[in-house]
This record gives structure tokens, C-alpha cells and sequence, in this order.
């Protein structure tokens, strides 16, 4: 009989706080991260435009913006896909308007990432805690890790600190225990932007 996962904030929420706690950058990517914590501080007028209209942490978007397009603006903010269209991997067909200057010059930036993330309700969020942010970020990813893998802690979240080694999905569905995620994760990058931008965020 195996017992279910819950994957409800209320559960997970002392897990992210823990984690949180005892997670520490690894030393040699230390120098990496703080070159994109450095980048997304040079953009920050742009993501604070999008949390005038929907009210989402402007930090909470960039870190997203990392993983998903590695900083780029002429990518969805969903997946890294081309703004000259309409997303083609999850989700597909996002966003569902046309672009507002027409198809010749395809979405901007900002209104494809507004569609991410009202697409994922993110607009609605009540607690933005750092552990509830934590747990709204490995759900926008997945919690395939979670649910199939529960010895490695999502690299999304951990990569690039003492709480991840290796193992990853390489694609969707594709998984690779060998596998090692280049990526500095969102934990690592908040650690610095903390710090660098004096933010202030509830810790539970």
C-alpha cells in the first residue's frame, strides 16, 4: 500500500522553509550567479512594469524568466518559446489573443508575460511567503520530481547549491538519473537578490 503524496502548501510549506534554511550556494557557483543576479537587476524596471499590472513580485518573475528563457526578452515567458508565435511546447497556443502590434512583429515581452502568469493564476496569490513562493515555482515546473522522484530535490528550485547532485528530466517524460542540470536554480538566485536588493520577504 503506498501512501499519497500531498502536494498542498499547507503540507509542503514547513519542507520549503527547512530547505530554505540549510541551503547554501556551492562555492564554484558562487561567480555565475551572481553574473545573472547582476543581469536581472539591470532589467528590473521591466519586470516591475509587469507587476504594476498584476501585482507579482517583479523578483518572483525574473527568477522565472532565468529558467524558462535564460533572460531573454524576445522568448514566452511560459517556455522559452519564440514571440514571433504562439507557444508550441507546454502550453501550446498560449496566448491565445493575437499580439497587440500584429504578427509581423509578433508578442512583446511584457504581454506574453502577463498571459503566463494570469495563465497560472499567479495574479491570485495571497501568500507570497518565501517558502508559498518556493512551493508556486516547483509547481509551475511540475512536481514530477515530487511524484517520481522524491530522492532528488527539483534542480528548478535547488540546482547550483548543497541540495542538489544530479538527476533530471533531460525533456518532458524523459528521465536521467545521471543527468546533472547546468542551470543555477531559483533557490541559489534568490539567496543573492535578497541580499543585493535588501528584499523584504516574509519567510512564512
Amino acid at each position: 500500500m503506498t501512501t499519497e503524496i500531498s502536494l498542498r502548501l499547507r503540507d509542503l510549506k514547513p519542507e520549503y522553509q527547512r530547505l530554505w534554511n540549510i541551503c547554501e550556494i556551492k562555492p564554484e557557483n558562487l561567480p555565475q550567479t551572481q553574473e545573472i543576479v547582476a543581469k536581472i537587476c539591470s532589467h528590473r524596471r521591466r519586470y516591475q512594469a509587469v507587476q504594476r499590472e498584476i501585482n507579482v513580485p517583479w523578483y518572483f518573475i525574473a527568477v522565472i524568466h532565468n529558467m524558462e528563457s535564460s533572460l531573454k526578452f524576445t522568448r514566452h515567458l511560459h517556455n522559452g518559446d519564440s514571440l514571433k508565435k504562439r507557444t508550441v511546447k507546454v502550453p501550446p497556443g498560449r496566448p491565445v489573443a493575437e499580439p497587440i502590434k500584429g504578427w509581423e512583429v509578433g508578442y512583446t515581452w511584457e504581454e506574453s508575460a502577463i498571459d503566463a502568469l494570469t495563465f497560472q493564476e499567479f495574479d491570485q496569490v495571497k501568500d507570497w511567503s518565501l517558502a508559498a513562493q518556493l512551493w508556486q515555482i516547483e509547481k509551475y515546473n511540475g512536481f514530477g520530481y515530487r511524484n517520481y522522484h522524491p530522492e532528488v530535490l527539483t534542480p528548478y528550485l535547488w540546482s547550483g547549491t548543497n541540495l542538489y547532485t544530479q538527476g533530471k528530466y533531460k525533456s518532458d517524460g524523459k528521465w536521467d538519473a545521471n543527468a546533472v542540470s547546468a542551470q543555477i536554480g531559483v533557490a541559489a538566485l534568490l539567496k543573492i537578490l535578497l541580499k543585493v536588493e535588501n528584499l523584504q520577504i516574509p519567510l512564512a
